[in-house]
């Protein structure tokens, strides 16, 4: 389980200092170099990024690609593609997610994540970062990573700092004095205007009278020399929600198959009964999160109807997901990490077995959950009453899981209906009347005594009503009275009927025949 947060902030910076050129060198077998990225600035064609290879060359960011090309005709030059960028930014960043559940992106190369009362799981602060850069390492990026206890601190260290210096940092006034001012993340105006009166270290600043500087050169200039050194704090946004409760579970050797996996849930999901008894509650929202050792991230979510903490049932959710999905779970070489999260838990009392019908709702709510859990959440609905006299606008289809028995509203309208002394109402309601043909009526504001309906012929012999159901006057779609008829055919067969309109107000159309329902 994560353990609370510490009052002491620590931020860890990773940024991927060859994000574009490594993108690109993944995607072949035997990546080219030197290589580089291009793309337009005005009406020159600019180097964006380089590879260790082009910079040994003494290519440098900014010349422009034509120059380049003279100096080294054998250059491998791809266009900027930012899009790509992002997505792969996100996708390392939903691998950090195994170190905190507080992980941010830093665009456009940077990542951010907030390790505060984490890092003794993975053996203090320096293991933790050098697991980080090793797996980075292993994946194929150029990175650096360091730790602060200020966002603006760990971002300008991991950028600025030297390589040689332990990547882990307790005070920021020791150790930001040497960087440059760029590492404040200022405006490359900012930081120009700077120079040009010889300040050009972060040093440089820090005793100088605070008034005129922002006069100078802008407010922004010590808000983030205020933000790096801890005197204004600056806030991480996760790029996920934080769960309530987490129970997580690494293997020394990678599992993949589906029996491992499930044996896992079960003991996480054990884990996670204990935290919600606590606390008198159950799940309503879970996820499994599943992290490969290639660095993919596989995320499978079920819902329950009510809350849930019972480890089994819990696990028998998670068989019916698996099994929905089948191959889109590939586990690749293996997971090495699994972690269960309550992303929604509710209120959930002890109950009592064997209760006639509290049981009944209760085998309901799990069928529901299995369903939902293999069919997809919002296939499986259920039908809530809405405050209207309608018939087709009475009733609204939402998603079973997601309403609770009170919330239907049925017994509301149930005793509505009998107050009110309304019909019987059919089994099967269309979602939108149809239109019926070839109306014989033996007296114009009675039932008729035949009808087509799609192409067929009924001939009625029984019929009851009418009632008459008003139009919403209110609304300009309100639409004419209907008067409600029960008939049954020939062979049996029992509708729904009703005439929209009366003959007396004939303008300025005839009233016309639909039907809206079927009994069975």
């Amino acid at each position: 389980m994560w353990s609370s947060v510490s009052s002491s902030q620590r931020i860890l910076s990773l940024w991927l200092e060859r994000l574009s050129t490594d993108r690109i060198a993944r995607q072949w077998r035997e990546a080219p170099s030197p290589l580089v990225v291009f793309g337009k600035r005005g009406n020159l064609d600019l180097l964006l990024a380089i590879d260790a290879g082009a910079e040994r060359l003494g290519l440098t960011v900014g010349l422009a690609l034509a120059q380049a090309r003279a100096m080294h005709p054998t250059l491998t030059a791809m266009p900027e593609d930012f899009a790509a960028d992002a997505r792969l930014l996100d996708a390392i960043a939903e691998a950090c997610q195994r170190y905190t559940p507080l992980v941010a992106l830093d665009p456009p190369d940077g990542i951010l994540l907030d390790i505060t009362g984490c890092a003794h799981l993975f053996g203090g602060e320096e293991n933790l970062c050098d697991d980080l850069l090793a797996r980075m390492t292993r994946w194929g990026f150029s990175s650096c990573a360091a730790i602060a206890g200020t966002i603006g601190a760990a971002s300008a260290l991991a950028r600025f700092g030297e390589r040689e210096l332990p990547s882990v940092h307790l005070d920021a006034r020791e150790c930001l004095p040497p960087l440059p001012l760029a590492a404040l993340r200022l405006p490359q105006e900012t930081v120009a205007a700077l120079a040009r009166v010889g300040l050009k270290r972060i040093g440089d600043i820090l005793d100088l009278p605070r008034a005129p500087l922002a006069a100078r050169f802008g407010a922004d200039l010590l808000r983030q020399l205020d933000r790096a050194l801890g005197r204004e704090h600056e806030p991480l946004s996760p790029r996920l929600p934080v769960a309530p409760y987490v129970a997580e579970k690494s293997f020394h050797e990678p599992i993949a198959r589906e029996e491992d996996v499930l044996a896992s849930i079960e003991r996480l999901a054990t884990r996670l009964e204990t935290a919600l008894a606590a606390r008198g509650e159950g799940a309503r929202r879970l996820e499994l999160a599943l992290f490969r050792t290639d660095g993919a991230v596989k995320r499978i979510a079920t819902g329950t109807s009510r809350p849930l903490r019972d480890p089994q049932a819990i696990r028998a959710l998670f068989v019916e997901r698996l099994a929905a999905l089948g191959d889109e779970i590939d586990p690749g070489f293996g997971f090495d990490l699994a972690r269960l999260s309550v992303l929604n838990a509710e209120p959930c009392p002890d109950e009592q077995i064997g209760l006639g019908a509290r049981e009944d709702q209760a085998e309901l709510d799990r069928l529901v959950d299995r369903l939902s859990a293999r069919l997809g959440r919002r296939r499986v609905s259920r039908l809530i009453a809405r405050d209207s006299h309608i018939p087709e606008l009475a009733a609204a289809s939402m998603p079973a899981q997601a309403m609770t028995r009170a919330e239907l509203g049925w017994n509301v309208f149930r005793r509505f209906r009998a107050a009110a002394g309304l019909s019987a109402r059919p089994l099967r309601l269309l979602a939108k009347p149809e239109p019926i043909a070839d109306i014989f009526a033996l007296v114009p504001d009675g039932p008729p005594a035949r009808f087509r309906w799609r192409r067929a012929l009924h001939e009625v012999v029984r019929a009851e009503g009418p009632e008459r159901i008003e139009g919403a006057w209110w609304s300009e779609e309100g639409g004419p009275a209907r008067d409600y008829f029960h008939v049954e055919d020939k062979a049996g067969l029992r509708f729904w009927i009703f005439r929209a309109g009366l003959y007396r107000d004939m303008a300025p159309a005839p009233p016309r025949w639909f039907l809206h329902g079927i009994y069975a």
